[in-house]
């Protein structure tokens, strides 16, 4: 059998705080930010590889993870998944699908408040619901 690598996942999480932020536990000290998502995962990527670059003429040590072949997984936190969808659905849309009040959902969004992952799990699996109710008819 030949010699191969398994390709290692690095979870980005991101939030949002006036603008997009991006950063991955599994490595430090690498960070981005945009006001947009797409523009975010794409600074990220580039933030790695220019904290990649640095590493290398500085010396350092690289993170395992960062040593063979890797991808991307981009995480949003509640706050910034909302955000995301704020303008493109009512929140009276998503309380309908989650279960979840118009109130609590602006708190979520506003960051006074963070929500338990079961109530994370609710938010994802009624963007979802609803995704697939738009493409059903579409």
């Amino acid at each position: 059998m030949g010699n191969f690598k398994v390709m290692q996942t690095i979870t980005v999480n991101i939030d949002w705080e006036e603008n997009y932020g991006a950063y991955s536990e599994e490595v430090a000290g690498c960070a981005a930010t945009h006001k947009t998502l797409e523009g975010v995962k794409k600074a990220y990527l580039e933030a790695l590889e220019f904290h990649l670059e640095g590493l290398r003429a500085d010396g350092d040590e690289i993170p395992s993870v960062l040593q063979t072949k890797y991808r991307l997984e981009f995480v949003l936190n509640v706050r910034a998944l909302l955000h995301y969808f704020d303008g493109l659905l009512t929140r009276s849309a998503l309380s309908r699908v989650t279960g979840i009040n118009e109130r609590q959902l602006g708190h979520y969004i506003t960051g006074h408040r963070k929500p338990r992952p079961e109530q994370r799990k609710k938010i994802v699996e009624g963007l979802h619901r609803i995704g697939k109710e738009i493409t059903s008819v579409v």
